[in-house]
């Protein structure tokens, strides 16, 4: 059986939807005095991808509400935030254009809530040229997590992965030798997100393979048919949820959910992947989680979705994304508010958003940072999910991501007192 599949699906890599949780009454952002702020603007730029093969924009749309919140409630001491979200149509000659436009035209003092699959790539030079920091939502590409003025909310897919992984080894002591992982060959992300877990169960005496393949033309059966060729213990899907299904409908085909461990990243962690994969794969599927779960009902959870009711529109996500939209905006905002009003420019504000060293929310599992390092993967904890009952039950515990990749991380985070 060969599943067709357009490339359009590769958009949901990553996305996490989160039903209607219950949310808190009033929400509170930056001083919340309830009074309109009125002074003059401070321009903060995003970046996100709305045209093209999907809408890919959710991380954006939650921080465009956090600062209309904040501008409700007095703004930066009293200077309102002039959020301005561009475009890029999936496309880096275009995301270059819009980067110019908000950092040398509107002379944007930094970039927040940026969600894009080109911008990491196309937009490295003029944000080191210009020294403007992103506080970025959504990082997807290794370029995200490799460069010292991009600093995403989230973990990644390949920590993701790992995780994922790990979790299942752990539940199985000694019984994990052989890891498979899957990916579509989109450049600088499909093997990259899978080696995390390769190389650490290498490290653990065993032995991984990676399997990428075109989203485009996607045969879900040969490659299913590749993975068991190698006779894994664990087979990770690492794709979005359209392009799992039909992998997992393969691999259903073949009988292999009482064979091997079946895991994915925080792409399939959706609301409506259980019921797309079916009863069959009940208690047979780990998923990780880059932010705990929405219906936690935590403050910080309560306050997102209260953010979102009020002041975001009834299409926006309420999804990963959107909470770590929500993040990157609420960082920024109370960085900033602890600076002097009448002097936020971007040397300034570039010199405070490098000197988050902690700070906190009950939607990550540790302390989220930024510091002057080469590169940043502050999120690289997280819990795990298992589909059950039609569902996808939380774990309550936070697992640490052993990814080699990350040795330079937790080596930079011992410098500046963030145990994890």
């Amino acid at each position: 059986m060969k599943f067709k599949i357009s490339i359009a699906m590769v958009v949901g890599l990553l996305v996490a939807c989160v039903g209607s949780a219950a949310y808190a009454a009033d929400p509170k952002c930056g001083a919340n005095t309830g009074k309109a702020a009125a002074g003059e603007p401070i321009v903060i730029g995003g970046i996100v991808s709305v045209t093209g093969p999907d809408n890919f924009s959710s991380s954006g749309q939650a921080a465009a509400a956090y600062f209309k919140c904040l501008n409700a409630n007095g703004g930066v001491n009293g200077r309102p935030v002039k959020y301005l979200l561009e475009d890029d149509a999936w496309n880096p000659e275009q995301s270059s254009q819009v980067a110019v436009k908000l950092i040398r035209d509107q002379k944007a003092v930094a970039l927040v809530g940026n969600m894009s699959f080109v911008d990491c790539g196309a937009n490295q030079g003029i944000y080191e040229k210009e020294n403007i920091m992103v506080i970025a939502g959504v990082g997807v590409p290794r370029d995200c997590f490799f460069q010292k003025n991009y600093a995403p909310t989230n973990a990644g897919p390949r920590v993701s992965n790992t995780k994922a992984v790990m979790d299942v080894a752990q539940s199985y002591p000694g019984k994990i030798k052989r890891v498979v992982c899957i990916a579509p060959n989109i450049p600088n992300l499909g093997e990259w997100s899978c080696t995390g877990a390769v190389a650490w169960i290498k490290k653990q005496g065993g032995e991984g393979k990676i399997i990428t393949f075109d989203p485009g033309s996607l045969d879900a059966t040969s490659i299913v048919l590749e993975a068991m060729a190698f006779k894994p213990d664990v087979i990770s899907v690492g794709t979005p949820k359209g392009l799992a299904v039909p992998i997992f409908a393969a691999a259903e085909e073949q009988g292999l959910a009482d064979k091997v461990h079946f895991t994915g990243p925080a792409s399939l962690y959706n609301l409506n992947f259980p019921r797309a994969i079916g009863k069959y794969w009940d208690g047979k599927v780990t998923v990780d989680m880059e932010l705990k779960a929405a219906d936690a009902g935590t403050p910080d959870m309560q306050n997102w979705l209260a953010v979102m009711e009020k002041y975001g529109q009834a299409s926006d996500p309420r999804d990963t994304f959107s909470q770590a939209g929500y993040l990157a905006a609420r960082v920024t905002a109370e960085t900033l508010l602890k600076m002097d009003g009448a002097k936020v420019d971007r040397p300034s504000v570039t010199a405070a958003l490098r000197n988050i060293k902690r700070f906190e929310s009950d939607m990550w599992c540790s302390p989220w940072y930024v510091g002057d390092g080469p590169r940043h993967n502050a999120n690289h904890a997280g819990p795990v999910s298992l589909v059950k009952d039609g569902k996808l039950v939380p774990k309550q515990v936070c697992i640490e991501s052993e990814d080699p990749e990350l040795d330079d991380v937790r080596a930079y985070e011992k410098t500046i007192g963030i145990a994890k």
